[in-house]
């Protein structure tokens, strides 16, 4: 008899949880900013906070179900559920209650329910093709990832609050970010590629300047995180538009484990050694 119980991983599906745990209080958090008008915009640093915390969590409980070799269907599944929470009802609720509520109930309405549905239908397709093909070896998303999507609302949102002193009320760049939650809704359900870097791991070598690069971002992003998350969030934006023109080996440099190049050099010199020996 057939044995139908799926495989469940205890650390994938752990970094999973804190995605939804995430989630769950970046809610919590926006509810207590609606009911308690008088509590500033505290608790809406601590609702973005906790977004960009799930990304992070988001970001890990691939690499660790790859890095371990427990990618499993009950994970894929369990990392939609938490995503569609994290990533779709929270950054939904959090623009609608500081941008939306700026414009006609039923623009807000409208807008804050077509990013979830988008971002949702996006998490549908995801898994409909994951479950059609080997996951491990596409190395693109089709459409733009919604964790993306919601990392760049907050980040974009926590500059605009910093920009204007903290103050709820965000001036004329609530017009900006009405425009990007309708064009990321347009973007998930796009047939466009974005890497997913999934080739980037713990084993990743790179050039000594390379290195410097990213631990120079890391500290600047720690130093300056009302501003470098945005900046981030938005390069990955805007680098998917000019990716078809970026050359292949520009492409391979940023997006795939530097390793597998050398790798692949090395077996070259010595396929012609062993050639030459003959």
């Amino acid at each position: 008899m057939k044995d139908n119980t799926p495989r469940i991983y205890l650390l994938p599906n752990l970094m999973t949880a804190g995605n939804l745990f995430c989630g769950f209080l970046a809610i919590l958090m926006i509810f207590e900013g609606m009911r308690n008008p008088d509590s500033g915009v505290a608790p809406y640093y601590k609702a973005i906070a906790l977004i960009l915390g799930a990304c992070v969590f988001d970001l890990l409980d691939g690499r660790v179900a790859r890095l371990r070799g427990q990618e499993s269907v009950f994970g894929r599944e369990f990392d939609s559920l938490a995503d569609i929470v994290s990533f779709g009802i929270a950054p939904a609720l959090l623009v609608m209650d500081i941008v939306l509520n700026d414009f006609s109930h039923r623009l807000g309405w409208l807008t804050a329910f077509g990013y979830l549905l988008c971002g949702g239908m996006r998490l549908a397709r995801f898994n409909c093709m994951a479950a059609q093909q080997d996951e491990s070896s596409n190395k693109d998303f089709t459409g733009f990832p919604i964790p993306v999507a919601a990392g760049l609302i907050a980040s974009l949102t926590l500059l605009m609050l910093w920009l204007n002193e903290g103050e709820k009320e965000v001036g004329p760049w609530k017009y900006g970010l009405l425009f990007l939650m309708w064009l990321l809704s347009v973007l998930m359900l796009s047939e466009f590629h974005y890497p997913s870097f999934k080739r980037i791991n713990w084993r990743t070598r790179r050039s000594l300047p390379l290195v410097f690069c990213f631990i120079l971002v890391a500290v600047c992003a720690v130093i300056f995180w009302h501003v470098v998350p945005a900046i981030l969030f938005t390069a990955y934006l805007i680098y998917g538009g000019i990716r078809p023109w970026v050359s292949r080996k520009w492409r391979r440099e940023i997006e795939e484990d530097g390793g597998d190049l050398e790798v692949e050099v090395v077996e070259e010199m010595e396929d012609d050694e062993g050639e030459s020996a003959a």
